[in-house]
C-alpha cells in the first residue's frame, strides 16, 4: 500500500493489469510473503535448526536472495516516504540492543550469521506491507500466501504424511498424530494458522466472504489438529477483544482490553515465579500449575539473569549452549535445561540474551506502540478492517509469547507474522489505505 492517491480510472483488462508496475509489485510481496512463511526447507522437522548453524547452503541462497529482491522491490516499486515511515526511534533503539547482544555473543560470527537471517526476515515483512498499492492489491497478496501455505499443508498430510504430521519415532512422540504441515513443529504450525483465520475474517468483512469464510475454515480446521488448546483459546479470545468493541462504536475498548490481557497474562505465567505474592497464592490455590514444566525454566533463566541483568548473555549465546550443557542436572527437575533450545518465553528469552534494558525497549516498541498507533487509525473502513487485523495479529502473537519463544527467531513464521503486524499497524496509522475505483 505504498500511495496514498487514489487510483486512476482504468480500461485495462485484467491480465495486461497484471504486467503494469502495480502488477508486478503486488506479484513480488505475495511471492516474498509465501516463500518465507514456506521457508526454503518445508516439511523437514529440522528445518528452523539449519538456518542458523552457517553450513546449509539452501537457506543461505534463499535467505540471501529473498533480502536481495527485497531491497530491490522497495528502491523499484515502493514510495520512499512509506519505506521511512515504517522506521520509528523505538525500532532503532531495539535493534541497536540486538546488535549488541550480537557483538556481545559467545561466538560473535555465528551469531551474526543467525541474526542475519533475522534481519531480512524483517526487512521482507516491511516490503511485503509497502509494495501493495492499494486494499485490493494486499488481499490478493493475503489470498495468495493463504491458500498457497494453508493448501501445502493439506497435501503434505497426503503426499508426505511421516513429514508433515508428528509420528510417535520423533523425539516427542507424545505429539504423534498431530498436525503440523509445511511447518517443524506444531507449536508453529498452530499459531500460523491462527494468523491464517485472521486473514479470513478480514477478507470476509471487507466484502470477499467466500475467501474469507474458505480460508477462515482451512485454517481453523488444520489448527484444531494441531492439538494446540492454547491457541485454538486465544483465536476467539483475540477477535472478540478487537471486533466487539469495533462493532459497538467503542474501539478505546481495544487497547484497554489489549493491555489488560497482556498484564494477566504476564502475573499469571512469570508472575507466579517471579512476584512473591502471586508465587505464594498460586503454591496455595494452583500446586500443579507449572504449565508443563515452564515454570522450571523461568526459575532457573531468572537465577541467570541476575548475574547478567544490563547486558543478558548475547544473542544465541545461552539455551543449547555450551554454557548449560556444563551445567549439573537435579534429579527432580521436570526439564533438562541441558537439551532446551529456548525458555518458552519470549519476553524472559529477551532479557536473558539483550538484558533487561532491552527488554523494556521491547515492551514498549512491540506492546505499547502498536496500542498507540491503533488508537490513531483514521475512520476509513478499509484502514479499520486492516487495523483489526494486524491488533488482532499483534494481541495473539504477544499473548502467545508468554508461553513460546520467537522473538527475533531468524526466519520463524510466528515472529514474522508479529512483525507484519506491529509494522502494519504503524502503517495503517499514518494515511488512508487507497481503494481500487472500479474502471
Amino acid at each position: 500500500m505504498s500511495s496514498t492517491g487514489s487510483l486512476r480510472r482504468t480500461e485495462r483488462a485484467p491480465l495486461s493489469a497484471a504486467f503494469t508496475r502495480d502488477g508486478v509489485a503486488t506479484a513480488v510481496a505475495a511471492l516474498l510473503f509465501t516463500v518465507i512463511i514456506v521457508s526454503f526447507r518445508p516439511f523437514q522437522p529440522a528445518g528452523a535448526e539449519l538456518t542458523g548453524d552457517g553450513g546449509d547452503i539452501v537457506n543461505q541462497l534463499g535467505f540471501g536472495s529473498l533480502g536481495a529482491v527485497s531491497i530491490f522491490s522497495l528502491l523499484a516499486f515502493a514510495d520512499p516516504r512509506v519505506v521511512r515511515s515504517l522506521v520509528s526511534p523505538s525500532w532503532a533503539l531495539m535493534l541497536g540492543f540486538f546488535f549488541l547482544s550480537v557483538v556481545l555473543a559467545t561466538d560473535p560470527p555465528s551469531a551474526m550469521r543467525a541474526a542475519s537471517f533475522t534481519m531480512i526476515g524483517i526487512i521482507t515483512m516491511a516490503t511485503v506491507l509497502v509494495l501493495p498499492r492499494d486494499a485490493e492489491s494486499f488481499a490478493r497478496v493475503v489470498i495468495f500466501t493463504a491458500v498457497v501455505v494453508i493448501g501445502l499443508s493439506y497435501i503434505g498430510l497426503i503426499v508426505f504424511p511421516h513429514e508433515a504430521l508428528h509420528t510417535a519415532d520423533s523425539q516427542e512422540p507424545e505429539h504423534a498424530g498431530l498436525w503440523r504441515g509445511v511447518f517443524t513443529h506444531k507449536n508453529i504450525a498452530g499459531p500460523v494458522m491462527a494468523c491464517f483465520s485472521f486473514a479470513g475474517l478480514y477478507l470476509f468483512r471487507r466484502g470477499q466472504r467466500w475467501w474469507g469464510a474458505g480460508i477462515f475454515c482451512a485454517a481453523m480446521v488444520f489448527m484444531l489438529h494441531t492439538g494446540s488448546k492454547t491457541t485454538a483459546g486465544l483465536i476467539p479470545f483475540s477477535i472478540m477483544i478487537v471486533v466487539l468493541p469495533s462493532l459497538i462504536g467503542m474501539r478505546l475498548g481495544t487497547p484497554i482490553l489489549f493491555a489488560l490481557a497482556i498484564i494477566a497474562t504476564a502475573v499469571g505465567t512469570l508472575g507466579i515465579v517471579f512476584i512473591p505474592p502471586v508465587k505464594h497464592l498460586a503454591a496455595i490455590y494452583f500446586p500443579n500449575l507449572t504449565y508443563t514444566g515452564r515454570t522450571t525454566l523461568w526459575e532457573f533463566a531468572g537465577e541467570m539473569l541476575a548475574k547478567k541483568p544490563w547486558t543478558g548473555y548475547g544473542y544465541e549465546s545461552f539455551w543449547g549452549t555450551p554454557l548449560l550443557l556444563n551445567q549439573d542436572q537435579p534429579f527432580d527437575r521436570p526439564w533438562d535445561i541441558r537439551t532446551i533450545v529456548h525458555g518458552h518465553d519470549g519476553y524472559l528469552d529477551i532479557a536473558v540474551l539483550m538484558g533487561i534494558p532491552a527488554l523494556c525497549v521491547a515492551i514498549y516498541t512491540f506492546l505499547i506502540a502498536p496500542l498507540r498507533d491503533y488508537m490513531r487509525i483514521p475512520a476509513r473502513k478499509e484502514n479499520i478492517f486492516l487495523g483489526d487485523f494486524f491488533m488482532m495479529v499483534v494481541l495473539f502473537t504477544a499473548l502467545n509469547g508468554f508461553l513460546e519463544s520467537f522473538f527475533f527467531h531468524r526466519g520463524d513464521p510466528v515472529w514474522l507474522f508479529f512483525v507484519l503486524g506491529v509494522l502494519g499497524l504503524r502503517q495503517v496509522s499514518l494515511r488512508p489505505i487507497p481503494v481500487r475505483r472500479p474502471g
